[in-house]
């Protein structure tokens, strides 16, 4: 499993992209359906996030998305 940030994510959409802390020479593609939580399947631009990637038609998706506890600041 990496380790990422969401990028951007757009609800209405349902889409949006992940930029992962390491290697991250391209943004992630990230689909509402990849997300593992329970009910609403939603991430916010800066959440913590921990993801496999898988190759796409156009780039590489990241999927079984899950969201990471924020650190405290």
């Amino acid at each position: 499993m990496q380790t990422g940030k969401v990028k951007w994510f757009n609800n209405a959409k349902g889409f949006g992209f992940i930029v992962a802390d390491e290697n991250h020479t391209e943004d992630l593609f990230a689909h509402y359906s990849a997300i593992q939580v329970e009910g609403y399947k939603s991430l916010k631009a800066g959440q913590p996030v921990s993801f496999e990637t898988t190759p796409g038609p156009k780039g590489t998706h990241a999927v079984n998305i899950t969201p990471l506890p924020q650190a405290e600041a």
